[in-house]
């Protein structure tokens, strides 16, 4: 038997298991409150497998310190690390340099201090997401604040039939990544309101968008505001390692782009075949209806789409012809025209957005579009501090080469336990899907975890950008049973519109069999990209 073949078969029994589970979860737990337990038995079995499970996560994730405090914290622990270490004399071998010692840099020694002291704003400017973020938002901001996304989204679920239209909300809530946040509050209340009128339960379409939006985060048909986000920290991980890597910051594009029809067939299967048959017939009072698009919306997104299609061929011309400015001497990939994607983003959102606003009244002057830009801004101001103490706890753990010397050291115990290849992928994920159960932000998470990872998977052979994509698929499955989630809260809101006792423990339970799917059928058709070893972006592949 070959060592795929191995693989596979355990990966068969893996999804066995967890469909067996599905439909346990599916014939023993009520969702919503519809179902009661019929004895105290039940009710305490509820209690010991489910419940009591979210309550200990919920409890450990509440004691932890918000993601500022949590790096200011993990900061001072490196300083500390740093000078404990090197008074121990710890030393590896470099990788890079064969012969030469890395020792540990001591931050409290006088070069230490003057380097902490002397790095601080450059640290902080430094923080190679911080820039690419907010010039993305700047364009993501406008077609958010004049409305184009939501109307978009409106129009996609409203003008499909009505067998397709759970799939049509699940593609739409994935693809709504696009607008960073935004389909939290447009979709998810909006697939209750379109279940409600189409006389299903509202909960399965408030359910089936929170589990395409949250769910399939990392999925998208377009690069999104995330992928220069985690680009950009896992550039930072590389730069002590591998400084001439030349990273792609489109380099999970393929895998991303297939993900979202992925997503959308197995959220589509549970919400028709576990969700909506556990929750039943809706017997409570509440009706929606979902607005008609109005004239002016229609005409805004005429032209909008009109000025989308010109701007892409304008840009086209940048890099697709012989002589276009940003072909550069190599192939179209490697062109500065990919290199500098952020730049081509921003005009691509930007000009849709602002002919969106001037057709329906939303801009009407100068000062409207700079209010947008500065609204959009204010409402980046959490992250803009986090890039602060997160960008020092980087520089830090890279300066005093703690960084590398974990990386060699976990890859030579990697090694020498024989766990590589598929294996070590399949539990790295399994780390990361862990720690999004404690730590709501995706952008906290990986700059945590990066500058440890990506060193390690690169000595054992993963390219970065693989490396990254097995962090966003684990972090996307599991954001959906994740107290700490920031907008979980927000759609138990939404949820007690229609059921008043809908709590954290009654969600998560409900979301679970989402969780699962997402996480196996992800994990399976990792699998088989790695099998085949198909490209995962523009020029990048799995292996180095």
């Amino acid at each position: 038997m070959t060592e795929d073949s191995f693989y596979f078969m355990i990966l068969l029994q893996v999804l066995e298991i967890i469909t067996k589970s599905i439909c346990f979860f599916s014939e023993n737990y009520n969702a919503g409150g519809v179902e009661k337990m019929s004895n105290k038995k039940q009710a305490v079995a509820k209690k010991t497998f489910v419940v009591r499970m979210l309550d200990v996560i919920e409890t450990v994730g509440n004691k932890l310190p918000d993601p500022f405090m949590l790096f200011a914290l993990l900061t001072l622990a490196v300083i500390l690390a740093s000078a404990l270490l090197s008074w121990m004399g710890v030393s590896v071998e470099d990788p890079r340099n064969p012969g030469e010692v890395l020792t540990v840099m001591n931050l409290l020694s006088a070069e230490g201090i003057e380097y902490m002291f002397s790095s601080l704003v450059s640290n902080f400017t430094g923080f190679a997401p911080l820039g690419s973020v907010l010039v993305i938002m700047l364009g993501i901001g406008i077609m958010e604040q004049t409305g184009l996304l939501g109307t978009s989204l409106r129009a996609l679920v409203m003008a499909v039939p009505e067998k397709m239209i759970t799939a049509t909300l699940i593609f739409a809530s994935v693809m709504a990544s696009i607008a960073a946040d935004a389909g939290y509050v447009v979709l998810v209340p909006l697939g209750a309101a379109l279940f409600i009128g189409m006389g299903r339960h509202p909960l399965a379409g408030l359910t089936a968008a929170f589990a395409g939006v949250s769910g399939g985060f990392s999925a998208n048909l377009m690069i999104t505001s995330l992928d220069p986000l985690l680009g950009g920290i896992t550039e930072m991980a590389l730069e002590p390692f591998a400084p001439d890597y030349n990273f792609n910051v489109a380099g999970n594009l393929f895998f991303m782009a297939a993900s979202v029809f992925l997503i959308t067939i197995i959220g589509t299967l549970v919400t028709e075949k576990i969700v909506e048959p556990r929750l039943g017939t809706y017997k409570g009072d509440q009706k929606a209806e979902v607005e008609e698009l109005t004239d002016l919306e229609k005409r805004g997104m005429k032209l909008a789409g009109i000025a989308l299609l010109i701007t892409v061929g304008l840009l086209s011309l940048l890099v697709v012809p012989e002589w276009g400015p940003l072909r550069g001497d190599g192939d179209i990939v490697s062109s500065p025209f990919f290199t500098h994607l952020v730049a081509v983003l921003l005009i691509a959102f930007l000009v849709p957005g602002l002919v969106y606003g001037i057709v329906t009244k939303k801009i009407t002057k100068s000062s409207d579009v700079s209010k947008q830009f500065s609204d959009t801004m204010a409402s980046m101001s959490s992250f803009i501090v986090l890039a602060f103490i997160a960008g020092q706890f980087v520089a830090f753990f890279t300066q005093t080469n703690l960084g590398m010397i974990l990386a060699v050291s976990g890859a030579e115990l990697l090694k020498n336990i024989g766990l590589t290849g598929f294996p070590l992928v399949v539990v790295f994920m399994i780390i990361c899907g862990f720690i999004n159960l404690f730590i709501g932000s995706a952008s906290a998470k990986w700059a945590l975890m990066a500058p440890v990872f990506v060193p390690i998977m690169m000595q054992l052979g993963f390219t970065p950008e693989f490396t990254q994509l097995t962090y966003r698929i684990a972090d996307s499955a599991t954001n959906v049973i994740s107290p700490l989630m920031t907008y979980f809260a927000l759609v138990v809101a939404f949820a007690q519109k229609y059921d008043k006792k809908m709590g954290l423990g009654t969600l998560i339970s409900t979301m679970l069999p989402f969780s699962i799917a997402f996480f196996l059928g992800w994990i399976l058709m990792l699998f088989g990209w790695m099998l085949l070893d198909l490209p995962i972006g523009p020029g990048t592949g799995i292996w180095l």
